[in-house]
């Protein structure tokens, strides 16, 4: 890498580039000189690769922005079309719906201004722009209020940038920016308070009067400005180094920016249903960035400034969004934000809010996993005991987590703890032995020694629980596959027969058509559904040895599976053979029943069904291997659709491509062929013969390719229409079970209308107390709570619920689940949802949360 990249990279870094420097002037000066130089040879990439680097070290942009600055002083032409550039990017972004580049090209555009690149008074124009298309979206009468997600997301831009320049502003054009001000406010007071009722960590959260009348994103954001302001806009975490130049910068020309315009948005809808549909497709272009989550007492960050804080969690999601395939330099990056004050425990509260984020975090989960891990390294001395400090708060409110954020903590904990030996201090959690074996704290640690298990082996997990050696009851079966055929005598001995017959049958390489006709021709005749049994258990038993061999069975003997279980009730057999064959491993079980599904052995109606079986449904609450199965299943289902629908849009644009590549085939053709002369009556070649034949060669293909993109676009229309009517089929058969299991185990609606309505039903059965870990302190340096009691006791969190109240809220904490993940898809089909499962017979608190996860109100 050339000198001059490496520098801007680097600046503001300790690095050898910049020698042993810290100093931000420093830095500034060196790479400033080294860009000057090479600003005099004509061919460079210095802009596109400067606004690279702006754009994706954003809190490093005050670094960036007052060397342009300085560059600004001696090539005006240079930074002239840098700031064009910054124009083109900043519309293209806000016509594309771009997110991140809209705010970090605000951020941009407002430090130029600060180091006299961009005249304040164009900057107040991007403001009043954004504010003025947000305050139509949110009119009733002018706008369309279910994209209010948009119109919050530019507030949220405008207030974000005035940590940036908010003193520079009030300073030049103090009346603009007022004026700005007045603008917001009169915003806040017309807009809805936003719910967070669906997204919310904890249970109920979102379902109370007290949480609603909380402050939402944007309006904590706004009362951080206003704190900012009456400070006199002084920050710590924002570094200005264009100070340190001001006496030079103020020489250079300010630029003006062009006009901006903000893209239409949709009419507004004229039912509930449409209204319902456009808030979630808002809601998913413009996401709220950051739900917080408060895991630590407020005097572990009460030092840090409200507007410090969220500047730093700024600088964190940033270097998380933009280093997301190299988790060395973002943790690296992390560990070195320009702020002078500590942050461990802010930056573990972001990064878990965004590993537990609803409906699903920003990247995948083991992205956050690694990071944490290379945290861990980069600061052994505070990180790790402030990660255990984290984990001991969530444990100890795991009965009012969110189902899906309470599976990846499980997911995730286990995955790290993997990475350090899977040392912990067990004898902390040995309490939950004396708990209900459905209590949330039990059955959290049971599902984390399984997944832990499925990591390592068996006896390597129970070595890491010696100190608390109890907790081996929470441990998975030890065993291997489940091989039988009955306990009869001379049953027992027919059937073992058969197996060893087969198994000779599959080791001889037979054929599948082979297998099918003995199938076909001796077992069914003699021995009926009990052959199956056998026929589906020794294949299983012949792919035992590993992943590899079971596929390898499969590939090669399908077709028999498929012959033997070629209805639904067959498949539904088929499944229990596999859970039967496996009961001693919940791993091998799904891979089994999910490379089924691929083969197309097991439909996802049948997987539904067997779900709902009687054997599962008494596991809801104790077990997430049912679970796991039917996430599996609708995630397989819906990840098809989403591949179609990605397949049919490259389909279009290549059909688009072949017409046109056809029309200038045909053109150059008919050019051609109108050269033709008459000689006495007969056609001369006017063009060379073989041209012209090529030609027509040329245009007979282009055609032909045309007809042949057409038609597998066609193909992949109706394959995605089968698609959708079976993804239907799906969410119908699933709410209906859901909805049929909990009417039967529910309480009356006029006992329970709400979550919490139920938690108390029975409060002679239920006794949760998590009043005392809300408040829970981390006293020593192993960050162990003062609250928690080495020999595996604990002072709070004395869970007594009762079994059925258990299984009813975990069941509906999954509904809630499966609805917020799978909106998009849910959402088209509503209408025939509302019909025939959520109807007014439906129970009020199935139905609550129903729409809880779609996001919809009740009324």
């Amino acid at each position: 890498m050339s000198g001059w990249r490496s520098l801007l990279l680097r600046i503001g870094d300790k690095c050898p580039e910049y020698g042993t420097s810290s100093d931000f002037k420093d830095h500034i000066e060196t790479c400033f000189g080294v860009l000057r130089r090479e600003l005099e040879h004509p061919e460079n990439d210095i802009l596109p690769f400067l606004l690279e680097c702006s754009e994706q070290l954003p809190h490093k942009i005050p670094l960036y922005g007052t060397v342009i600055g300085l560059i600004n002083l001696e090539n005006e032409d240079f930074v002239r079309k840098l700031v064009e550039k910054t124009q083109i990017n900043f519309q293209d972004a806000l016509d594309s719906g771009n997110c991140n580049r809209i705010r970090i090209l605000m951020r941009l555009m407002t430090v130029l201004m600060c180091s006299k690149v961009i005249q304040p008074n164009s900057l107040v124009v991007v403001f009043e722009t954004l504010l003025s298309s947000a305050a139509t979206t949110v009119d009733e009468e002018k706008g369309n209020p279910s994209w209010q997600a948009c119109a919050d997301f530019y507030i949220t831009c405008i207030l974000s940038c005035l940590p940036w320049g908010g003193a520079e502003l009030i300073e030049q054009v103090p009346e603009e920016i007022e004026r700005v001000m007045v603008g917001i406010e009169a915003y806040l007071s017309i807009r809805r308070h936003f719910s967070n009722i669906g997204l919310s960590f904890f249970e109920d959260d979102g379902e109370t009067e007290k949480v609603s009348l909380e402050k939402d994103f944007l309006e904590d954001l706004w009362d951080r400005i206003q704190i900012l302001s009456s400070n006199g806009w002084k920050l710590e975490s924002v570094p200005r180094p264009h100070l340190s130049f001001e006496a030079h910068l103020v020489a250079g020309k300010s630029h003006e920016l062009g006009q901006f315009s903000c893209p239409d948005l949709p009419s507004l809808p004229l039912s509930a249903i449409l209204y319902g549909k456009q808030k979630h497709e808002a809601e998913l272009k413009y996401p709220q960035r950051i739900h917080r989550l408060n895991i630590f007492p407020p005097n572990k960050t009460e030092d840090i400034q409200p507007i410090d804080r969220f500047v730093v969690e700024e600088y964190l999601l940033d270097v998380l969004w933009f280093f997301n395939g190299c988790r060395k330099e973002c943790a690296s990056f992390m560990v070195g934000l320009p702020v002078p004050f500590r942050y461990e425990y802010l930056m573990a509260e972001t990064i878990f809010s965004q590993l537990l984020m609803l409906p699903q975090p920003p990247f995948k989960p083991v992205y956050y996993t690694l990071v944490i891990i290379d945290l861990c390294k980069a600061l052994p001395g505070a990180f790790p005991a402030v990660v255990a400090g984290a984990v001991r708060t969530l444990f100890d409110k795991i009965a009012d987590l969110d189902m899906e954020c309470r599976t990846r903590l499980i997911l995730w904990f286990s995955h790290h703890l993997s990475n350090f030996q899977f040392i912990w201090p067990w004898e902390e959690w040995a309490h939950v032995l004396d708990l209900p074996r459905w209590a949330p704290q039990r059955v959290f640690v049971q599902e984390i020694l399984e997944r832990e298990v499925r990591l390592s082996y068996w006896d390597k997990v129970k070595q890491s629980i010696e100190n608390a050696p109890g907790l081996e009851k929470l441990l998975p079966p030890k065993g291997g596959p489940n091989l039988s055929f009955g306990t009869e005598d001379g049953k027992e001995k027919t059937e073992h027969a058969l197996s060893v017959e087969l198994n000779d049958m599959v080791k001889g390489r037979t054929p599948a058509r082979e297998i099918i006709s003995w199938v076909e021709e001796t077992v069914l005749p003699l021995h009926g559904l009990q052959g199956i049994r056998v026929v589906i258990q020794t294949l299983l038993h012949i792919g035992s040895k590993s992943f590899t061999h079971l596929i390898t069975v499969l590939e090669r003997y399908w077709q028999v599976i498929a012959k033997v279980c070629h209805d639904e009730d067959k498949q539904v057999m088929l499944i229990g053979e596999v859970s039967f064959f496996w009961k001693n491993s919940a791993q091998m079980k799904a891979i089994a029943i999910d490379r089924m599904m691929g083969y197309r052995l097991i439909s996802n109606l049948a997987i539904v069904r067997w779900i709902f079986s009687p054997e599962n449904i008494e596991q809801f609450h104790t077990s997430d291997s049912p679970w796991e199965i039917l996430r599996d299943a609708v995630s397989k289902t819906y990840n098809r659709i989403s591949d179609l629908r990605k397949e049919i849009l490259s389909l279009r644009k290549n059909v688009l491509l072949a017409e046109e590549d056809a029309e200038k085939a045909k053109l150059e053709l008919d050019i051609a062929e109108s050269k033709l002369t008459l000689v006495d009556g007969e056609p001369v070649l006017g063009e060379n013969p073989v041209r012209l034949n090529r030609l027509k060669s040329l245009a007979e293909k282009a055609k032909e390719e045309v007809i042949s993109v057409r038609e597998s676009l066609e193909a992949k229309e109706a394959l995605l229409a089968r698609a959708v009517e079976e993804i239907e089929a799906l969410f119908l058969s699933l709410y209906r079970n859901f909805s049929t299991v909990l009417m039967e185990r529910l309480p009356e609606a006029s006992i329970a209308r709400t979550l919490g309505a139920l938690k108390s039903a029975h409060t002679d059965v239920m006794a949760v107390d998590f009043a005392e870990s809300s408040r829970m302190e981390l006293d020593d340096e192993n960050g162990r709570p003062k609250n928690s009691q080495v020999n595996g006791g604990t002072i709070a969190n004395v869970y007594n619920a009762g079994e059925k109240e258990q299984w009813c809220i975990s069941t509906l904490g999954y509904v809630k689940a499966f609805s917020r993940q799978y909106a998009a898809e849910i959402w088209p089909h509503i209408e025939k949802l509302d019909a025939e499962v959520l109807t007014e017979d439906a129970h009020p608190l199935f139905r609550r949360v129903v729409y809880s996860g779609l996001r919809r109100p009740l009324d």
